[in-house]
């Protein structure tokens, strides 16, 4: 791989399972023999705690809320970054519940997680950001750090709605900063077939998103059950059929940034 990727998770939507695709494609990329670094920008610290580090949530400090938001603690991310089985994380903390209006405050408020990025910029293929379910300075920051989004929904109406809003921030993001935002494709998360409405809006979805990839997600029992386990659903049942799709998803990503498999 000649340069690292680094793609955010993001929909300000809640409920739509966007930890458990940027878990998933973390583990799919690392099935693919990528070295790949998972940073949990969410405060609620989901990821932290799937990923079976709930201790580091509460953790004394140096933490990611002091990288974030003091400049002389940006080399700190070195120490917080935790080995797991199938990626590195950078774990949330509870600290980072006041990230927010710390941020408000700070000059070039949009741009800190791209300067701590830039202490790991050699030391992995991919950068898997989940951000937080709303909009604001994180979810900018995240935005602005990798200039890539993968945009998980639900296969339901108010999807449309979310979309909206979501590349609403975007445009207005891309003109202040002067920055391309692209879009890597959308996960369709937690198809029940048996709905009418469920079929009709993945319809919707791949029309609307003609140019882009979309990947559908059927519901299964496992994959919760592999973040209960603290691993991905690849890690957790190899079997299931939704590896398969996790796997296609990495593979189109490397498909995107030209990179190719590695062995693992």
């Amino acid at each position: 791989m000649t340069e690292q990727a680094k793609i955010c998770v993001s929909n300000q939507k809640g409920g739509v399972g966007k930890t458990t695709i940027a878990i998933n494609v973390a583990g799919a990329l690392n099935a693919r023999g990528h070295d790949v670094l998972f940073v949990d920008l969410d405060p609620q610290g989901n990821a932290t705690e799937n990923l079976g580090m709930m201790e580091a949530y509460d953790e004394e400090p140096p933490s990611l809320f002091d990288c974030l938001t003091d400049p002389e603690q940006r080399a700190a991310i070195h120490e917080i970054v935790r080995p797991h089985e199938e990626m590195d994380v950078v774990p949330s903390n509870i600290d980072m519940t006041a990230a927010e209006p710390e941020l408000t405050l700070a000059r070039r408020s949009g741009e800190q997680l791209d300067l701590v990025l830039a202490e790991l910029e050699d030391d992995y293929d991919y950068v898997i950001v989940d951000c937080p379910p709303n909009l604001g300075n994180l979810m900018d920051n995240a935005l602005f750090a990798t200039q890539n989004v993968l945009i998980p929904a639900l296969a339901e109406s108010t999807s449309k709605r979310a979309f909206e809003l979501l590349f609403d921030h975007v445009d207005a993001l891309e003109l202040d900063y002067e920055i391309d935002i692209h879009e890597r494709g959308v996960v369709v998360n937690r198809i029940d077939v048996r709905k009418n409405q469920a079929k009709e809006m993945v319809d919707w979805i791949n029309r609307a998103f003609d140019d882009v990839p979309v990947w559908e997600i059927r519901e299964r029992a496992d994959v919760q059950k592999a973040l209960d386990a603290g691993v991905s659903l690849l890690e957790f049942n190899p079997e299931s059929d939704m590896c398969e799709v996790f796997l296609a998803i990495a593979e189109g990503l490397d498909a995107q940034f030209d990179t190719v498999e590695v062995e693992a």
